[in-house]
Protein backbone atom coordinates (compact mmCIF):
# COMPACT_ATOMS: atom_id res chain seq x y z
CA UNK A 1 0.00 0.00 0.00
CA UNK A 2 1.55 3.34 -1.03
CA UNK A 3 2.29 5.81 1.73
CA UNK A 4 -0.33 8.57 2.05
CA UNK A 5 2.52 11.06 2.36
CA UNK A 6 3.78 10.06 -1.11
CA UNK A 7 0.31 10.62 -2.54
CA UNK A 8 0.08 13.94 -0.70
CA UNK A 9 2.90 15.46 -2.71
CA UNK A 10 1.72 14.12 -6.07
CA UNK A 11 0.02 17.44 -6.84
CA UNK A 12 2.22 20.00 -8.64
CA UNK A 13 3.56 22.76 -6.44
CA UNK A 14 2.96 21.05 -3.09
CA UNK A 15 6.62 20.29 -2.44
CA UNK A 16 7.62 23.86 -3.17
CA UNK A 17 5.09 25.58 -0.94
CA UNK A 18 5.66 23.24 1.99
CA UNK A 19 9.43 23.81 1.71
CA UNK A 20 8.89 27.56 1.64
CA UNK A 21 6.55 27.23 4.61
CA UNK A 22 9.23 25.36 6.55
CA UNK A 23 11.71 28.21 6.07
CA UNK A 24 9.08 30.83 6.90
CA UNK A 25 8.13 29.03 10.13
CA UNK A 26 11.64 28.67 11.51
CA UNK A 27 11.50 32.17 13.10
CA UNK A 28 8.57 30.95 15.21
CA UNK A 29 10.98 28.88 17.28
CA UNK A 30 14.07 31.07 16.83
CA UNK A 31 13.07 34.69 17.36
CA UNK A 32 12.05 34.61 21.01
CA UNK A 33 14.92 32.49 22.29
CA UNK A 34 17.30 34.35 19.96
CA UNK A 35 16.30 37.69 21.48
CA UNK A 36 16.70 36.31 24.99
CA UNK A 37 20.17 34.98 24.18
CA UNK A 38 21.23 38.18 22.38
CA UNK A 39 20.03 40.66 25.00
CA UNK A 40 21.30 38.61 27.94
CA UNK A 41 24.75 38.42 26.34
CA UNK A 42 24.88 42.11 25.45
CA UNK A 43 23.45 43.49 28.69
CA UNK A 44 23.47 40.66 31.24
CA UNK A 45 19.82 41.51 32.01
CA UNK A 46 17.64 38.42 31.79
CA UNK A 47 14.57 40.33 32.95
CA UNK A 48 14.82 42.73 30.02
CA UNK A 49 15.52 39.86 27.63
CA UNK A 50 12.43 37.93 28.74
CA UNK A 51 10.24 41.02 28.62
CA UNK A 52 11.29 41.79 25.05
CA UNK A 53 10.64 38.21 23.96
CA UNK A 54 7.19 38.33 25.57
CA UNK A 55 6.50 41.66 23.82
CA UNK A 56 7.19 40.11 20.42
CA UNK A 57 4.98 37.11 21.21
CA UNK A 58 2.05 39.17 22.50
CA UNK A 59 2.32 41.63 19.61
CA UNK A 60 2.19 38.73 17.15
CA UNK A 61 -0.82 37.36 19.02
CA UNK A 62 -2.66 40.66 18.52
CA UNK A 63 -1.56 41.48 14.97
CA UNK A 64 -1.46 37.96 13.50
CA UNK A 65 -5.23 37.44 13.15
CA UNK A 66 -5.65 40.91 11.64
CA UNK A 67 -3.01 40.13 9.01
CA UNK A 68 -4.69 36.81 8.24
CA UNK A 69 -8.06 38.53 7.87
CA UNK A 70 -6.51 40.81 5.25
CA UNK A 71 -5.02 37.74 3.54
CA UNK A 72 -8.46 36.14 3.27
CA UNK A 73 -9.75 39.28 1.57
CA UNK A 74 -6.82 40.33 -0.61
CA UNK A 75 -4.62 37.26 -1.07
CA UNK A 76 -1.32 36.11 0.39
CA UNK A 77 1.03 37.91 -1.98
CA UNK A 78 -0.50 41.38 -1.52
CA UNK A 79 -0.51 41.19 2.28
CA UNK A 80 2.37 38.97 3.36
CA UNK A 81 5.16 40.80 1.56
CA UNK A 82 4.48 44.26 3.08
CA UNK A 83 3.88 42.72 6.52
CA UNK A 84 7.16 40.82 6.30
CA UNK A 85 9.07 43.95 5.27
CA UNK A 86 7.73 45.74 8.37
CA UNK A 87 8.85 42.83 10.54
CA UNK A 88 12.30 42.70 8.97
CA UNK A 89 12.78 46.44 9.44
CA UNK A 90 11.69 46.18 13.08
CA UNK A 91 14.04 43.26 13.76
CA UNK A 92 16.95 45.12 12.14
CA UNK A 93 16.20 48.15 14.31
CA UNK A 94 15.93 45.96 17.42
CA UNK A 95 19.30 44.34 16.76
CA UNK A 96 20.89 47.74 16.16
CA UNK A 97 19.33 49.27 19.27
CA UNK A 98 20.51 46.38 21.45
CA UNK A 99 24.02 46.44 20.05
CA UNK A 100 24.32 50.24 20.37
CA UNK A 101 22.80 50.27 23.89
CA UNK A 102 19.91 52.55 22.98
CA UNK A 103 17.32 53.35 25.70
CA UNK A 104 15.19 50.41 26.79
CA UNK A 105 11.95 51.97 25.56
CA UNK A 106 13.24 51.89 21.97
CA UNK A 107 13.81 48.15 22.28
CA UNK A 108 10.19 47.62 23.30
CA UNK A 109 8.89 49.77 20.43
CA UNK A 110 10.85 47.75 17.87
CA UNK A 111 9.88 44.46 19.54
CA UNK A 112 6.20 45.41 19.31
CA UNK A 113 6.56 46.26 15.61
CA UNK A 114 8.30 42.91 15.00
CA UNK A 115 5.01 41.25 15.99
CA UNK A 116 3.71 42.10 12.52
CA UNK A 117 5.12 38.74 11.40
CA UNK A 118 2.54 36.69 9.43
CA UNK A 119 1.40 33.25 10.55
CA UNK A 120 3.16 31.24 7.86
CA UNK A 121 1.81 27.95 9.22
CA UNK A 122 -1.76 29.13 8.66
CA UNK A 123 -0.86 30.26 5.14
CA UNK A 124 0.51 26.82 4.24
CA UNK A 125 -2.44 24.98 5.77
CA UNK A 126 -4.87 27.16 3.82
CA UNK A 127 -3.02 26.16 0.63
CA UNK A 128 -3.47 22.50 1.52
CA UNK A 129 -7.17 23.20 2.07
CA UNK A 130 -7.33 24.76 -1.39
CA UNK A 131 -5.39 21.99 -3.16
CA UNK A 132 -7.21 19.08 -1.49
CA UNK A 133 -10.58 20.71 -0.85
CA UNK A 134 -12.47 17.68 -2.17
CA UNK A 135 -10.50 15.04 -0.29
CA UNK A 136 -10.88 14.90 3.51
CA UNK A 137 -8.50 11.93 3.69
CA UNK A 138 -5.71 13.88 1.99
CA UNK A 139 -6.36 16.92 4.17
CA UNK A 140 -6.01 14.77 7.27
CA UNK A 141 -2.61 13.63 6.01
CA UNK A 142 -1.67 17.21 5.06
CA UNK A 143 -2.46 18.58 8.51
CA UNK A 144 -0.53 15.70 10.08
CA UNK A 145 2.45 16.54 7.87
CA UNK A 146 2.28 20.18 8.93
CA UNK A 147 2.33 19.15 12.60
CA UNK A 148 5.53 17.20 11.87
CA UNK A 149 7.06 20.30 10.24
CA UNK A 150 6.05 22.42 13.24
CA UNK A 151 7.71 20.07 15.68
CA UNK A 152 10.85 19.78 13.55
CA UNK A 153 11.12 23.57 13.59
CA UNK A 154 10.98 23.53 17.38
CA UNK A 155 13.67 20.85 17.52
CA UNK A 156 16.11 22.60 15.18
CA UNK A 157 15.29 26.31 15.66
CA UNK A 158 16.34 26.86 19.28
CA UNK A 159 19.55 24.91 18.75
CA UNK A 160 20.46 27.14 15.79
CA UNK A 161 19.49 30.37 17.53
CA UNK A 162 21.31 29.66 20.78
CA UNK A 163 24.31 28.03 19.10
CA UNK A 164 24.95 30.84 16.64
CA UNK A 165 24.42 33.63 19.18
CA UNK A 166 26.84 32.05 21.64
CA UNK A 167 29.51 30.86 19.20
CA UNK A 168 29.50 33.62 16.55
CA UNK A 169 28.11 36.94 17.77
CA UNK A 170 25.06 37.81 19.93
CA UNK A 171 22.89 39.05 17.06
CA UNK A 172 23.47 35.95 14.91
CA UNK A 173 20.42 33.99 16.10
CA UNK A 174 17.77 36.68 15.46
CA UNK A 175 19.55 37.65 12.25
CA UNK A 176 19.29 34.13 10.84
CA UNK A 177 15.62 34.02 11.88
CA UNK A 178 15.04 37.17 9.82
CA UNK A 179 16.80 35.60 6.82
CA UNK A 180 14.61 32.51 7.09
CA UNK A 181 11.46 34.66 7.30
CA UNK A 182 12.35 36.70 4.22
CA UNK A 183 13.32 33.66 2.16
CA UNK A 184 10.27 31.64 3.20
CA UNK A 185 7.64 34.32 2.71
CA UNK A 186 8.93 35.65 -0.60
CA UNK A 187 9.37 32.12 -1.97
CA UNK A 188 5.89 31.15 -0.80
CA UNK A 189 4.17 34.20 -2.25
CA UNK A 190 5.98 33.74 -5.57
CA UNK A 191 4.00 30.50 -6.04
CA UNK A 192 0.73 31.81 -7.44
CA UNK A 193 -0.71 28.52 -8.74
CA UNK A 194 -1.45 27.13 -5.26
CA UNK A 195 -2.39 30.42 -3.60
CA UNK A 196 -5.95 30.34 -2.21
CA UNK A 197 -8.38 32.56 -4.08
CA UNK A 198 -9.11 35.68 -2.00
CA UNK A 199 -12.69 36.34 -0.96
CA UNK A 200 -13.96 39.89 -1.58
CA UNK A 201 -15.43 41.88 1.30
CA UNK A 202 -19.01 41.01 0.32
CA UNK A 203 -18.26 37.31 0.90
CA UNK A 204 -17.22 37.95 4.50
CA UNK A 205 -19.57 37.91 7.43
CA UNK A 206 -19.62 40.87 9.76
CA UNK A 207 -16.94 40.83 12.39
CA UNK A 208 -14.14 38.44 13.14
CA UNK A 209 -14.02 34.69 12.67
CA UNK A 210 -13.74 34.57 16.47
CA UNK A 211 -17.49 35.16 16.63
CA UNK A 212 -17.87 31.43 16.00
CA UNK A 213 -18.69 29.80 19.35
CA UNK A 214 -16.83 26.65 18.34
CA UNK A 215 -13.68 28.61 17.52
CA UNK A 216 -13.94 30.37 20.88
CA UNK A 217 -13.74 27.00 22.64
CA UNK A 218 -10.70 26.00 20.59
CA UNK A 219 -8.86 29.27 21.24
CA UNK A 220 -9.51 29.32 25.00
CA UNK A 221 -8.45 25.67 25.27
CA UNK A 222 -5.31 26.46 23.30
CA UNK A 223 -4.48 29.26 25.72
CA UNK A 224 -4.38 26.66 28.50
CA UNK A 225 -2.46 24.28 26.22
CA UNK A 226 0.06 27.01 25.44
CA UNK A 227 0.54 27.50 29.16
CA UNK A 228 1.56 23.83 29.35
CA UNK A 229 4.24 24.35 26.71
CA UNK A 230 5.53 27.63 28.17
CA UNK A 231 5.70 26.22 31.69
CA UNK A 232 7.48 23.04 30.62
CA UNK A 233 10.16 25.03 28.79
CA UNK A 234 10.95 27.20 31.81
CA UNK A 235 10.71 24.50 34.48
CA UNK A 236 12.78 22.01 32.47
CA UNK A 237 15.64 24.50 32.14
CA UNK A 238 15.46 25.20 35.87
CA UNK A 239 15.30 21.49 36.71
CA UNK A 240 18.30 20.70 34.51
CA UNK A 241 20.25 23.51 36.16
CA UNK A 242 19.33 22.18 39.61
CA UNK A 243 20.62 18.78 38.50
CA UNK A 244 23.91 20.36 37.45
CA UNK A 245 23.38 19.85 33.69
CA UNK A 246 21.73 23.00 32.39
CA UNK A 247 22.97 22.37 28.85
CA UNK A 248 21.01 19.12 28.74
CA UNK A 249 17.72 21.03 28.92
CA UNK A 250 17.68 21.61 25.16
CA UNK A 251 18.11 17.88 24.53
CA UNK A 252 15.31 16.98 26.93
CA UNK A 253 12.98 19.49 25.28
CA UNK A 254 13.98 18.12 21.87
CA UNK A 255 12.84 14.67 23.08
CA UNK A 256 9.48 16.26 23.98
CA UNK A 257 9.13 17.59 20.44
CA UNK A 258 10.27 14.24 19.02
CA UNK A 259 7.39 12.53 20.77
CA UNK A 260 4.93 14.84 19.06
CA UNK A 261 6.73 14.48 15.73
CA UNK A 262 6.52 10.68 15.95
CA UNK A 263 2.85 10.71 16.83
CA UNK A 264 2.10 13.12 13.98
CA UNK A 265 3.82 10.88 11.44
CA UNK A 266 1.84 7.82 12.56
CA UNK A 267 -1.45 9.71 12.88
CA UNK A 268 -1.16 10.95 9.29
CA UNK A 269 -1.14 7.36 8.03
CA UNK A 270 -4.31 6.45 9.92
CA UNK A 271 -7.88 7.06 8.81
CA UNK A 272 -9.72 7.85 12.05
CA UNK A 273 -13.50 7.75 12.01
CA UNK A 274 -16.13 9.15 14.30
CA UNK A 275 -16.83 12.76 15.36
CA UNK A 276 -13.77 14.99 15.27
CA UNK A 277 -15.05 16.88 18.33
CA UNK A 278 -15.06 13.74 20.46
CA UNK A 279 -11.56 12.81 19.27
CA UNK A 280 -10.35 16.32 20.09
CA UNK A 281 -11.72 16.27 23.64
CA UNK A 282 -10.08 12.90 24.25
CA UNK A 283 -6.80 14.31 22.94
CA UNK A 284 -6.94 17.29 25.30
CA UNK A 285 -7.74 14.96 28.21
CA UNK A 286 -4.75 12.78 27.26
CA UNK A 287 -2.49 15.86 27.24
CA UNK A 288 -3.71 16.80 30.71
CA UNK A 289 -3.18 13.29 32.12
CA UNK A 290 0.33 13.10 30.59
CA UNK A 291 1.40 15.99 32.84
CA UNK A 292 0.82 14.01 36.05
CA UNK A 293 3.99 11.83 35.84
CA UNK A 294 6.09 15.01 35.78
CA UNK A 295 5.37 15.35 39.49
CA UNK A 296 7.41 12.19 40.08
CA UNK A 297 10.56 13.09 38.14
CA UNK A 298 13.78 12.55 40.05
CA UNK A 299 16.41 12.83 37.34
CA UNK A 300 16.88 13.97 33.74
CA UNK A 301 16.58 10.53 32.05
CA UNK A 302 13.23 9.91 33.73
CA UNK A 303 12.13 13.41 32.77
CA UNK A 304 13.08 12.79 29.13
CA UNK A 305 11.01 9.58 29.05
CA UNK A 306 8.02 11.28 30.69
CA UNK A 307 8.17 14.19 28.24
CA UNK A 308 8.48 11.88 25.22
CA UNK A 309 5.30 10.08 26.30
CA UNK A 310 3.59 13.44 26.89
CA UNK A 311 4.68 14.59 23.45
CA UNK A 312 2.79 11.70 21.84
CA UNK A 313 -0.48 13.42 22.71
CA UNK A 314 0.31 16.75 21.04
CA UNK A 315 0.31 16.30 17.26
CA UNK A 316 -2.92 14.24 16.97
CA UNK A 317 -4.72 16.87 19.03
CA UNK A 318 -3.33 19.70 16.89
CA UNK A 319 -4.31 17.93 13.66
CA UNK A 320 -7.87 17.45 14.88
CA UNK A 321 -7.96 21.10 15.92
CA UNK A 322 -7.37 22.20 12.32
CA UNK A 323 -10.21 19.92 11.25
CA UNK A 324 -12.52 21.59 13.74
CA UNK A 325 -11.45 25.07 12.65
CA UNK A 326 -12.46 24.12 9.12
CA UNK A 327 -15.85 22.97 10.43
CA UNK A 328 -16.67 26.05 12.48
CA UNK A 329 -15.22 28.86 10.38
CA UNK A 330 -16.54 29.93 6.94
CA UNK A 331 -14.13 29.25 4.07
CA UNK A 332 -13.82 33.00 3.48
CA UNK A 333 -12.29 33.36 6.97
CA UNK A 334 -10.33 30.09 7.15
CA UNK A 335 -6.84 31.62 7.35
CA UNK A 336 -7.94 34.00 10.10
CA UNK A 337 -9.55 31.14 12.02
CA UNK A 338 -6.38 29.04 11.89
CA UNK A 339 -4.35 32.02 13.04
CA UNK A 340 -6.58 32.54 16.08
CA UNK A 341 -5.58 29.11 17.40
CA UNK A 342 -1.92 30.12 17.09
CA UNK A 343 -2.77 33.33 18.92
CA UNK A 344 -4.29 31.36 21.78
CA UNK A 345 -1.14 29.25 21.99
CA UNK A 346 1.13 32.32 21.98
CA UNK A 347 -0.79 34.02 24.78
CA UNK A 348 -0.81 30.79 26.77
CA UNK A 349 2.94 30.30 26.34
CA UNK A 350 3.58 33.80 27.69
CA UNK A 351 1.30 33.24 30.69
CA UNK A 352 2.64 29.76 31.38
CA UNK A 353 6.25 30.92 31.24
CA UNK A 354 5.57 33.76 33.67
CA UNK A 355 3.65 31.57 36.11
CA UNK A 356 6.27 28.82 36.00
CA UNK A 357 9.09 31.28 36.58
CA UNK A 358 7.32 32.67 39.63
CA UNK A 359 6.72 29.20 41.09
CA UNK A 360 10.31 28.12 40.44
CA UNK A 361 11.66 31.21 42.18
CA UNK A 362 9.31 30.74 45.12
CA UNK A 363 9.36 26.96 45.62
CA UNK A 364 12.04 25.36 43.45
CA UNK A 365 12.29 23.67 40.06
CA UNK A 366 10.58 20.38 40.92
CA UNK A 367 7.54 22.19 42.33
CA UNK A 368 7.33 24.15 39.08
CA UNK A 369 5.82 21.16 37.32
CA UNK A 370 2.61 21.91 39.21
CA UNK A 371 1.99 24.68 36.66
CA UNK A 372 1.65 22.43 33.56
CA UNK A 373 -0.54 20.07 35.60
CA UNK A 374 -2.85 22.95 36.51
CA UNK A 375 -2.84 24.23 32.92
CA UNK A 376 -3.69 20.74 31.64
CA UNK A 377 -6.58 20.46 34.06
CA UNK A 378 -7.89 23.84 32.90
CA UNK A 379 -7.59 22.83 29.23
CA UNK A 380 -9.49 19.60 29.90
CA UNK A 381 -12.22 21.44 31.79
CA UNK A 382 -12.74 23.99 29.00
CA UNK A 383 -12.74 21.27 26.32
CA UNK A 384 -15.26 19.18 28.25
CA UNK A 385 -17.57 22.10 28.99
CA UNK A 386 -17.34 23.40 25.42
CA UNK A 387 -17.90 20.03 23.75
CA UNK A 388 -21.53 20.83 22.83
CA UNK A 389 -20.38 23.88 20.87
CA UNK A 390 -18.01 21.75 18.82
CA UNK A 391 -20.47 19.10 17.69
CA UNK A 392 -22.14 19.49 14.27
CA UNK A 393 -25.41 21.39 14.35
CA UNK A 394 -27.43 18.31 13.41
CA UNK A 395 -25.98 16.37 16.33
CA UNK A 396 -26.67 19.17 18.78
CA UNK A 397 -30.25 19.22 17.60
CA UNK A 398 -30.60 15.50 18.36
CA UNK A 399 -30.17 14.05 14.87
CA UNK A 400 -27.71 11.23 14.22
CA UNK A 401 -24.14 12.35 13.72
CA UNK A 402 -22.80 11.85 10.17
CA UNK A 403 -19.70 9.75 9.82
CA UNK A 404 -16.48 11.74 9.74
CA UNK A 405 -13.86 10.52 7.32
CA UNK A 406 -10.27 11.44 8.05
CA UNK A 407 -11.22 13.77 10.88
CA UNK A 408 -12.22 16.65 8.59
CA UNK A 409 -15.02 18.36 10.42
CA UNK A 410 -15.82 20.53 7.40
CA UNK A 411 -17.68 17.53 6.05
CA UNK A 412 -19.71 16.96 9.21
CA UNK A 413 -21.83 20.04 8.63
CA UNK A 414 -21.98 22.83 6.09
CA UNK A 415 -22.70 25.56 8.61
CA UNK A 416 -20.85 26.99 11.56
CA UNK A 417 -22.24 27.81 14.99
CA UNK A 418 -23.64 31.12 13.81
CA UNK A 419 -25.58 29.48 11.02
CA UNK A 420 -23.19 30.75 8.36
CA UNK A 421 -22.50 28.48 5.44
CA UNK A 422 -19.02 26.93 5.26
CA UNK A 423 -17.75 26.77 1.72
Amino acid sequence: MPSPYRALFARPGTKSFTAAGFLGRMPLSMTGIGIVTMVSQLTGRYGLAGALSATVALSAAVLGPQISRLVDRHGQRKVLRPATLVTLAALAALLTAAQQRWPDWTLFVFAACAGCVPSVGAMVRSRWAEVHSGSPEMLHTAYSWESIVDEFCFIVGPILAIGLSTSWFPEAGPLLAAVFLAAGVFWLTAQRATEPVPHPREHHTKGSALRSRGLQVLVVTFMATGAIFGAIDVVTVAFAEAEGHKGAASLVLAVYAMGSCTAGAVFGMLRPSGPAARRWVLGVLAMAVSMIPLQLVGNLPFLAVALFVAGLTIAPTMVTTMALVEQHVPRAQLTEGMTWTSTGLAVGVALGSSAAGWVVDAAGARTGYVVPVAAGALAAAVAFLGYRRLRPAATRAGAPSPRVTGGLGAHDSDRNDSGERVA
